[in-house]
């Protein structure tokens, strides 16, 4: 296991990033030479070309979360944990592939496609499908043997593996509660508030900040102050990737913008446009949303329409006053004072992003 990968007091992204991709390729690495069966070397291969496209912001969360704690030495623990994260993100987004029927995913094609352009004729969508499920399990069980294996005291580990469990129910109950929504186009913003503070807000932002404050004994203040500033931090990620499943360019995004109108997900964007919006305008949105035919050209008139409703216009200044509410939080925060500028930096990059 790799020993220190990152100076002391450096909490660059950057540097989080390399080091946790290196945790990352050694376990996989040991996958690949540990389970001697050829058809292992092409599902490790697999799980590395996914893992290559992703931002590491849920690894570079916990690692600050543990700097803001305080803590400082041997940083192998909290790295090996923050890799556990990432993998259980890729299964996460394996999984959610499927249920979205998404054809592309970090600019390639997702895995059940993969999988099922590896069948001949009229199963291949079946095997696709069902591989990739098998896939995504497995890399679910690569995360907690990574978590497992990250040689945490006792003490450690009665803080961390709550907070991880309370993570997967939260992102689990978030994923369900967008499903159920998917399709049934509604009003209801703070119905769509409620889907992004458990899809994304607590498991993107809170959890991993709070595992890794975890890590360096944080107490009940830390904690607090952590969920102070990922809540609506988080809350502002998802809805500027909202914006970007609409109007963002696939070369910047990876995925298809025609994704989420097609599937008629049920965003705070969308919510917005259906209350402010005509009587007109909503009976249209209400025939082109879900479509699962849908053009360009129908999803030129629906962004159209979320442009004149305000709705765009509303989900931007909600963006801004939750990016506002986060840095606030940092005010007089017991974090460590190279951690709060990170934090500080990455709540300006994670809700302006391109991509």
């Amino acid at each position: 296991m790799s020993t220190r990968t990152i100076s002391p007091g450096i909490v660059d992204a950057a540097s989080v990033r390399k080091a946790v991709d290196r945790q990352l390729g050694e376990f996989l690495r040991e996958r690949r030479t540990g389970f001697r069966h050829p058809r292992m070397a092409d599902l490790v291969q697999l799980v590395e070309d996914f893992l290559a496209g992703g931002k590491r912001i849920r690894p570079t969360l916990t690692f600050l979360g543990w700097r803001a704690a305080g803590g400082e030495g041997d940083e192998t623990a909290v790295l090996r944990v923050a890799a556990s994260l990432e993998m259980f993100h890729s299964f996460a987004l394996i999984h959610d592939d499927i249920m979205d029927d998404s054809d592309t995913r970090r600019g390639r094609p997702t895995i059940h496609r993969i999988l099922a352009g590896r069948s001949p004729g009229e199963r291949a969508e079946k095997f696709g499908i069902s591989a990739a499920v098998l896939l995504g399990d497995l890399v679910f069980t690569w995360s907690d043997q990574l978590l497992h294996t990250a040689s945490l005291t006792r003490a450690q580990t009665e803080a961390v593996l709550p907070l991880v469990t309370e993570m997967r129910t939260e992102v689990m109950l978030g994923q369900y509660l967008d499903l159920r929504a998917t399709g049934e186009l509604t009003d209801d913003v703070e119905a769509t508030l409620t889907v992004n503070r458990y899809k994304t807000a607590k498991y993107t932002v809170e959890r991993p900040l709070h595992v890794g404050a975890a890590l360096a004994g944080a107490g009940p203040d830390v904690l607090a102050a952590c969920t102070a500033y990922a809540l609506p931090l988080g809350e502002a990620f998802q809805l500027r990737d909202d914006l970007l499943g609409v109007y963002g360019d696939v070369r910047d995004t990876g995925k298809s913008r025609l994704d989420d109108l097609r599937s008629g997900k049920n965003t705070t964007l969308v919510a917005l446009a259906l209350r402010a919006g005509t009587p007109a305008q909503t009976a249209r949105l209400r025939a082109l949303l879900g479509d699962p035919a849908l053009d360009e050209d129908g999803a030129e008139e629906i962004r159209a329409i979320l442009a004149a409703t305000g709705a765009r216009d509303t989900v931007e200044h909600m963006i801004g006053d939750r990016r506002r509410q986060a840095l606030r939080a940092l005010d007089g925060a017991p974090f460590t004072p190279a951690a709060a500028t990170a934090l500080e930096h990455l709540a300006a990059t994670a809700t302006r992003r391109t991509s």
